[in-house]
């Protein structure tokens, strides 16, 4: 397959899990991108990592040199694909429409917060892996948001299905998925950082997709609009003080092993659409588990 062809199939099925009802109107994802590489390059064998910087290339390259390598496949954005981050957040608005929250209301949250990410953002060295990969003339791209979106989809329909009735279900549905199984191994799996184990579940906002976490001044609106347990990927400080002072529950799934979760989704979903066997190395956190065969 080319690597064209792959990046434009990921992202294909990425606007297939996206939460906003008018795929149509998703013109792309300006937080995954096309890095480096030439466009018809043939791809067979790739490494996938959460995190890839220099030292995942220059891991990939003596892959490369040992026993093949054709593309390295990042999930958190680097180059233009960090710098435009923010822009995806937009999905947000969405999200927060559907728990209750005014659409105007959501939007002006949404536009302090996503502002404040690209002034955070703006001074960062973008380009480094980026370069190095150039160097090294290693094909490289990053998925971001098309995961998320498998993340997101497969969470809501999860909860959807077990019907948690109170905050320590919601746990103990999580250990049911490999990959949250395999982080309570390495002591970082699902966990609740607010609230009871026995208060009830009540409306759930899963927040796994967007980017990054939005307004920290949107929970008080959610707890009006009836929502009273968030699961989420991570979770700041400052946002935490927030959903605190707001009285909701909150279950931590993990941020690596939902990052794991949605790219293994997406991956299945990959090499069924497109009918190739591609041969996948895991790095940098993510552990491959095959759903779809």
């Amino acid at each position: 397959m080319r690597l064209s062809q792959l990046f434009n199939l990921a992202i294909k099925l990425g606007k297939e899990r996206d939460p906003r009802k008018d795929k149509g109107a998703i013109k792309s994802y300006p937080d995954s991108a096309l890095l480096y590489g030439r466009r018809d390059a043939e791809i067979k064998k790739f490494m996938v990592g959460i995190d890839i910087e220099s030292a995942e290339l220059l891991l990939a390259e003596k892959i490369r040199e040992r026993e093949g390598l054709d593309l390295v496949v990042a999930h958190h954005p680097e180059g233009s694909a960090f710098a435009s981050l923010h822009e995806v957040m937009q999905l947000q608005v969405e999200l927060l429409k559907k728990m209750g929250v005014a659409e105007g209301l959501a939007q002006k949250l949404l536009d302090e917060r996503m502002w404040e990410v690209e002034r955070r953002i703006l001074p960062n060295n973008h380009s480094r892996a980026v370069d190095t990969a150039r160097l090294l003339g290693m094909p490289f791209i990053n998925l971001h948001t098309p995961a998320d979106n498998h993340a997101f989809y497969f969470m809501q329909e999860l909860m959807r299905k077990k019907k948690p009735a109170y905050v320590k279900d919601i746990v103990d549905i999580l250990l049911e998925v490999p990959e949250y199984r395999r982080a309570r191994q390495e002591l970082v799996g699902p966990r609740i950082i607010l609230g009871s184990p026995k208060r009830k579940v009540g409306k759930i906002l899963v927040e796994m997709t967007g980017g990054t976490e939005g307004s920290r001044d949107v929970f008080d609106k959610l707890y009006r609009a009836g929502v009273r347990t968030l699961i989420c990927m991570h979770l700041s400080e400052d946002h935490l003080k927030k959903v605190k002072d707001a009285s909701l529950n909150v279950v931590i799934a993990g941020h690596i092993s939902s990052d794991t979760l949605g790219l293994n989704l997406l991956l299945d979903r990959l090499q069924k659409r497109s009918g190739e066997r591609f041969e996948i190395i895991a790095c940098s956190g993510f552990r491959r588990v095959i759903r779809e065969k």
